[in-house]
């Protein structure tokens, strides 16, 4: 049984995720690749982890919303660019239905990015991609990158999936200032939870992912309004839980909660939503 013993292994985990969804006759997405590049090990990750394929769903859904906003921009907002942040194991530029002449970078780690390319080194992208080997910790080599990206761009769309948990409060602050200080980087996308949902996921993966030095660190009280004051609004929330019943992959027993919801205050029922979800931010 294999531990996660690296932030990068948490990529190898998430894939299995989405080759388990492409198996369904049903599948919200398809991606091809994701078996492959989960490998043996992705797959051990899994096993060894608590509750590791019912909690599935809530990955499977966050692909799948994040396919439908990287599309609408890409197709209605005029995006040229995607800064794919903390790629991973992503492999949407080889199998998203996307422009050819769109600029897809995806960035990581050196190790990550250079096992994915081997594994896909027999496919060809969908549209013009670059891979970058950075570390996102560095503010130096980051702000350079933004930098460079933005001066090469009109219109960027940022994609940080599954990254800003990891952070801690100081560091997404930086990484915020960073993002915005870019004029061409026009919208952000990332997935956001609070801090009742990170009490709950602590409990179920806390000790396999901080054995492996990648604890859940991030996820504040204001939700969204964190970001305010660096120059960011949102444009758009999707409560994970109304999606998950949209796309109907909703967490085993999910019709009991949302029962037990209809006799909450309303406020209570809006922070329900709120547990968790997928924000798109516009510069303010």
């Amino acid at each position: 049984m294999a531990q996660i013993e690296n932030i990068s292994d948490t990529a190898r985990w998430v894939a299995v995720y989405r080759a388990m969804e492409t198996e369904r006759k049903d599948a919200v997405f398809r991606d091809p690749f994701a078996a492959r590049l989960a490998g043996e090990r992705g797959q051990s990750i899994v096993d060894t982890m608590k509750h590791g394929r019912k909690m599935a769903w809530a990955m499977i859904v966050r692909t799948a919303i994040f396919d439908e906003i990287i599309l609408d921009r890409v197709r209605n907002g005029g995006v040229d660019t995607v800064l794919n942040l903390a790629a991973g194991l992503d492999a949407r530029a080889w199998r998203m239905p996307l422009p050819p002449s769109l600029r897809w970078i995806d960035v990581d780690l050196p190790g990550i990015l250079d096992y994915k390319l081997d594994m896909l080194r027999d496919e060809k992208p969908v549209c013009n991609y670059e891979a970058i080997r950075v570390d996102l910790t560095d503010p130096a080599r980051r702000q350079a990158l933004f930098a460079q990206v933005g001066a090469q761009s009109s219109r960027v769309l940022v994609v940080t999936e599954g990254l800003l948990i990891y952070l801690n409060a100081e560091q997404v602050e930086q990484l915020t200032r960073d993002l915005h200080a870019v004029p061409s980087f026009a919208w952000w996308l990332f997935d956001l939870a609070n801090p009742r949902l990170l009490a709950i996921m602590e409990k179920s993966w806390g000790k396999n992912l901080a054995a492996g030095n990648a604890p859940f660190q991030f996820a504040p009280s204001e939700s969204t309004k964190f970001f305010e004051p660096f120059g960011w609004r949102e444009l758009s929330f999707r409560s994970a839980l109304d999606e998950a019943r949209r796309l109907r992959r909703e967490m085993k027993g999910m019709w009991f909660w949302r029962f037990l919801s209809n006799f909450y205050p309303k406020r209570m029922r809006e922070d329900f939503k709120r547990f968790n979800g997928f924000v798109l931010m516009e510069r303010d």
